[in-house]
Parts: C-alpha cells; sequence; structure tokens
C-alpha cells in the first residue's frame, strides 16, 4: 500500500484542501484496516462535531481525575483527625506536581503519532509506540529513584507541621514507589489521543475512580491505615486503570503490531517526543510552582485570605478543565491535520478552538460576577470575611477563564506544528513578568482587597495572548505558511 508520507506539497498549497486530502488520507477501508478500534480520522467531516466528539469525553476524564482525587481527601477527613487530612493535602500537591510533569512530557507522543496516523504512515505510528515505550521506561525508573530518595528533604521544604510529617512521609513515600504506574497510564492514554480516541481513557479512568473509593473505604475507614491507606488505595487504582488498558489492547483490534525493530533505539523518533515533550513539561512544572509562590504570597496576608485564595483556586482549577480539554483536542486535531498536510483545516481548527472557550468564559465569567458570593459560600458557609474577600478575588481573577482559553488553543496549535518552545516561551514571560510580580506588587499596595491581585492573572493571560499573536502572525499566516518537516 502506497504510504500517504509519499505525496508531497509545497508550503503555498495550504489553502487547497481538496487537492490535499485526496493524496494525503487513505481511503475509509484503509485507515479501518490499518488502524482498528482505535482509529478516529480527525481529518474529515465537519470540524465542531469532530472536537465535540474528542473534547467532552477528554473534559469527563479531567473531571473524574479531580473527582477522585478529591475523593482522598473527603475520606480520611471522614475517619481521621486534622493530622492526617494535612498529610493528604500537602502530599497531594507533591504527587499533582509529578503528574502535570508527565503529562506535559508525554505530549511529544501524542503530537507525534497524530502526524503520523495524519499521513497514513502507521510503520511510523509503531516505531513511535515502540520509542515511546522504551524512553518512558527510562522516565518511569529514574523517576520514582529520584523522588523517593528527595521525600524527607521536599516534606522540609513544604514546612509541614511536625505533627503531620509522619503520616506525610508515608503517604508520599508510598505514591512515588507508583510512579511507574503514573508514567504507564500517562504514556497509554497520548497513544489513544495521537489516535484521535479519547473514550477509552475516559472509561479506564472511571473504573480506577470507583475501585480508589471503594479501597479508601476499605484502607481508611476499615483497616484504620490513615493517610498511608488513601495512597495505597491511590496506587492499586493506578495500577488497575494501566492493566485495564493493557487488556483492552491485547483484545481490541487495534492494529497496532510492534516488532523487535520498533522497540531499538531510534534518536530521531525519541529526538522528536523530547523536543515536543520537554518544555511543556517544564512549562507545566513551573506555572504549578508559580500556583504555589503566589498561595504562600497570600498565606502571609492572614489566615482569612488565604483561606479565601486557597477556595478560588480550586474553584478556577475546575473551571479551567473546559480550556484545557479544547488545548488537547486543537493539538489533536492539528495534528492529524499537519500530519495530512491539511494546514486550513487545522488553521479552522485553532478558531473555532478558541471560539469556543471564549463564549464558555464568557458565560462562566458572568456567573462568577452575580453570584462569586454564593459559590464562596459553599465552600465557608460560616466565615463571611472569607466569602467577602473570596467574592473579590474570583470577580477579577474569572475573567481569566475567557483569556486562558484563547492561549490555550494557540499552545494547543503550536504543539501540534511541533513548535512547543513557542509554548513554553509565552507562559513563562506570563508568569514571570506579570502573575508573580503583579499578585506581590497587589498585596502590597491593596493589602485589604483582593480584587486587585485576581486582576494578576487575566492580565498575564493578555500578555500570552499578544505573544501568541504575533508568533502565529511569523509562522503561521498565509503569508509565511508553516512547513512540516518531512519525514525522517
Amino acid at each position: 500500500m502506497a504510504l500517504a508520507g509519499e505525496t508531497r506539497h509545497t508550503a503555498t498549497d495550504v489553502s487547497d484542501t481538496n487537492t490535499v486530502a485526496n493524496n494525503a488520507i487513505p481511503s475509509t477501508t484503509d485507515a479501518r484496516s490499518t488502524t482498528g478500534n482505535l482509529k478516529g480520522n480527525l481529518t474529515r467531516g465537519p470540524l465542531i462535531p469532530t472536537m465535540l466528539r474528542f473534547s467532552i469525553p477528554y473534559l469527563i476524564t479531567c473531571f473524574l481525575q479531580s473527582c477522585y482525587e478529591l475523593a482522598d481527601l473527603l475520606i480520611v477527613g471522614r475517619f481521621n483527625s486534622a493530622d492526617s487530612v494535612s498529610a493528604v493535602s500537602t502530599g497531594s500537591q507533591m504527587t499533582h506536581l509529578v503528574t502535570v510533569t508527565i503529562v506535559g512530557l508525554t505530549t511529544g507522543i501524542t503530537v507525534t503519532i497524530s502526524h503520523a496516523i495524519g499521513a497514513g504512515r502507521m510503520d511510523k505510528v509503531q516505531r513511535q509506540i515502540g520509542q515511546s515505550i522504551r524512553l518512558f521506561a527510562i522516565v518511569a525508573i529514574i523517576a520514582t529513584v529520584a523522588l523517593v530518595s528527595c521525600v524527607n528533604p521536599l516534606l522540609r521544604l513544604l514546612s509541614i507541621p511536625s505533627e503531620a510529617f509522619n503520616q506525610a512521609h508515608d503517604y508520599v513515600t508510598i505514591c512515588f514507589l507508583g510512579t511507574p504506574f503514573i508514567v504507564a497510564y500517562n504514556v497509554i492514554s497520548a497513544i489513544f489521543r495521537g489516535f484521535g480516541d479519547s473514550r477509552h481513557p475516559m472509561y479506564f479512568v472511571a473504573l480506577a475512580g470507583l475501585l480508589n473509593v471503594g479501597l479508601d473505604l476499605a484502607f481508611i475507614g476499615g483497616a484504620h491505615m490513615q493517610a498511608s491507606g488513601a495512597a495505597l488505595a491511590t496506587v492499586i487504582s493506578q495500577a488497575f486503570s494501566v492493566a485495564a488498558a493493557l487488556v483492552y489492547l491485547n483484545i481490541a483490534n487495534s492494529g497496532i503490531r510492534l516488532r523487535t525493530t520498533d522497540l531499538a533505539y531510534d534518536w530521531a523518533g525519541t529526538r522528536q517526543i523530547l523536543t515536543i515533550g520537554t518544555p511543556i513539561a517544564i512549562q507545566e512544572l513551573c506555572i504549578q510552582v508559580s500556583f504555589i509562590v503566589i498561595t504562600a504570597i497570600a498565606n502571609g496576608r492572614g489566615l482569612e485570605i488565604s483561606a479565601s485564595v486557597g477556595i478560588v483556586e480550586k474553584i478556577i482549577s475546575f473551571l479551567f478543565l473546559v480550556p484545557s480539554a479544547m488545548l488537547s483536542t486543537v493539538s489533536v486535531v492539528a495534528g492529524q491535520n499537519a500530519g495530512a498536510r491539511q494546514h486550513s483545516r487545522s488553521k479552522t481548527a485553532l478558531r473555532y478552538g478558541i471560539t469556543m472557550c471564549v463564549a464558555y468564559g464568557a458565560i462562566m465569567c458572568i456567573a462568577s460576577q452575580i453570584w462569586g458570593a454564593d459559590i464562596v459560600r459553599i465552600f465557608s458557609p460560616d466565615d463571611e470575611t472569607v466569602v467577602r474577600y473570596g467574592a473579590q478575588y474570583l470577580s477579577s481573577y474569572s475573567f481569566d477563564c475567557i483569556l486562558a482559553g484563547v492561549h490555550f488553543c494557540f499552545s494547543g496549535f503550536f504543539s501540534a506544528y511541533g513548535k512547543s518552545m513557542y509554548t513554553f516561551a509565552h507562559n513563562i514571560i506570563s508568569v514571570l513578568a506579570v502573575r508573580i510580580p503583579g499578585a506581590y506588587v497587589a498585596s502590597l499596595l491593596w493589602p485589604d482587597n483582593l480584587f486587585p491581585m485576581g486582576c494578576a492573572a487575566p492580565l498575564g493571560s493578555l500578555l500570552s495572548i499578544l505573544i501568541c499573536s504575533v508568533l502565529y502572525y511569523l509562522r503561521f499566516s498565509k503569508r509565511h505558511p508553516a512547513v512540516i518537516a518531512d519525514e525522517q
């Protein structure tokens, strides 16, 4: 069978979508026989329904992950005292840092596979899967050894209360020992997403979440294992999700037939994954650290302000699930169409993604202006001071729901074209130039009002949008069309 990658076009062909599609995309029959049940052809059909079919399961997956991460804290609080709650709360922050960094790194898998799928290059798909397995097996080993060795210094750095230190140590150690399962699950999910399949990761997370809640009740409520029981339940659930994914891949008609040669060292394939994934991983790590810094600034302004900022950060993280899902959607849709050399369709996906995010963000922002105090009161029903400060912070911060979705979509588009350094650059500049210094200056100038401090986030997003717009014009406009490098 002739490979789609054999058909070459110049950069100026980006507007000739029909010609590219006819030459670059395998027939429906070929696609089905090539990629089996994992197939999610995102290079055809109306774009909005296609994007929604991918983004909604991904959004549900993120929501389920947030819920079952919260289950540990809720169940520990139900059966144990404050020391256990503090241990799980602090420990989960550390494990979250590890998880988002790994997710960022596996973005390289999703993008390179989506390129190959769009081009009809199943040989390259299998080679990239083989390189992913080889690379991330090494990452898992190194990360596990390094993290477990650094548990004590990390806990001391976070100044965890002495009463909770031992339980936090047990919780974090057990979770870090489960790092191979975190890596394995995210590698498998990245492969699924590269194929355009966001449904099966949703199923695996749902099953793992149910198991996690059951094990929490058994280990914490029944066996009285405190924080270590929560950690053990989490690790077993993660292992189960990996096992379920592997069983599915074994019995499904996935079309993936790895050969020994696919697992052999290939620097070109490994470099592609690392070139795309490493900047995003570092970016995610830096962003999470910036949240911790801003939280530390709030902590220095008193208990009520600290509580208010903590509540609003949790609300915003929930509201940002939709822009995050659209980032991944734009990345995969644009990635497959980039591989098929349908650059006009990729750009249309970016425009649709931005439009949907802005519409969603506007609704959330208006709701926050009208019902901000009521939303914060759900988390702190008995402290009107916390509610007042929280409403101030949410009122200004909620404008970021509109703006962040724009640069999220740009980030997904840039990553799809292998330009993840653009994503890294605009996020880091925004964090260092506006978000952190803006929050700090606002805390000094307006110590009794959180509205100015909340403005730091949307102002940072405005800077990101400006940078992204300039980069898009210079590299992806019709005058300066983007060109995907020829297959290695």
